[in-house]
């Protein structure tokens, strides 16, 4: 007779990590994989195959460099830490091959979402981390109920929106020199700024969807931070949350980006799960 409960073996199985991707949040991953139970970091891909090399030999990593679509030989989990525009290539080869991915460019789901209905056909996985905001927990509750209104607020230094192809034009202006760029729903937003609301897509997968989910971008100078206010109406909550981050090295993305996959790898293996 077995001795452990089903599905305890998987969750101590060791857990094989690919990271597509060795920007600012990927290099962060790389270094940190391997710090968690169970798991263990075993390839990587970037466009940029020998500065790959050089930043794993010199960190100690014993990882493989592999071309993006070797990622799924290699690893049981495929992190995305590449832009947008690189979310097919690294998504449907992890899916195909039935493997979880765990996209950080979120937002590329909107426009390729056949890659959901490859995920349930192949037995993978397509885990959203909760990125560089907060709550997502609640909001996942409360959608199990009638939530009324998403609404999120997002305000950034203007050296975080400088490549968006939206700012040229702001749409208003308030005290103190700030910019509204855009107001309007998470899908049209998403494609304005691709490289910058990941965190408004994964708010709206969690609660009434990209279209009903509302979004404000703000472009503030008096900013050193990204922040993002989350205000919720539902049947069984009235919910307000507020984030200001820490920027990483890239000042698009923030250092609780790379902090919620960690967290989330180490969900997967625990015995004892916190929050939804």
């Amino acid at each position: 007779m077995a001795d452990t409960a089903p599905g305890q073996d998987d969750r101590r199985r060791t857990t094989r990590v690919g990271i597509a991707g060795l920007g600012s949040i990927g290099r962060v991953l790389a270094t940190r994989v391997g710090d968690i139970p169970g798991c263990v970091l075993t390839a990587v891909s970037t466009r940029r195959p020998e500065d790959a090399r050089a930043f794993l030999d010199a960190a100690g990593i014993d990882a493989s460099v592999v071309p993006v679509g070797g990622l799924p030989r290699h690893a049981d989990v495929v992190v995305d830490a590449t832009p947008a525009a690189s979310f097919r290539s690294v998504a449907e080869p992890a899916l195909r091959a039935g493997r979880a991915l765990i996209p950080l460019s979120v937002g590329g789901l909107l426009d390729n979402w056949d890659l959901v209905a490859l995920a349930r056909e192949s037995g993978g996985a397509i885990l959203v981390p909760s990125g560089a905001v907060a709550g997502l927990d609640g909001v996942l509750a409360a959608a199990e109920g009638e939530i009324e209104s998403v609404r999120i607020i997002t305000r950034k230094p203007v050296a975080g929106l400088l490549d968006a192809p939206a700012v040229a034009g702001g749409a208003g202006t308030e005290a103190g020199g700030a910019v509204q760029l855009f107001e309007g729903s998470v899908r049209e937003a998403f494609a304005r700024f691709p490289a910058n609301l990941n965190t408004a897509v994964a708010l709206s997968l969690a609660g009434i969807g990209p279209d009903r989910t509302r979004i404000e971008v703000w472009a503030d100078p008096a900013l050193t931070s990204n922040t993002h206010r989350i205000l919720v109406v539902a049947d069984s909550v009235r919910l307000e949350v507020r984030v200001e981050n820490v920027p990483s090295d890239n000042p698009r993305t923030s250092t609780l980006a790379a902090l919620s996959v960690l967290a989330l790898l180490r969900k997967r293996g625990s015995d004892v799960r916190v929050g939804s």
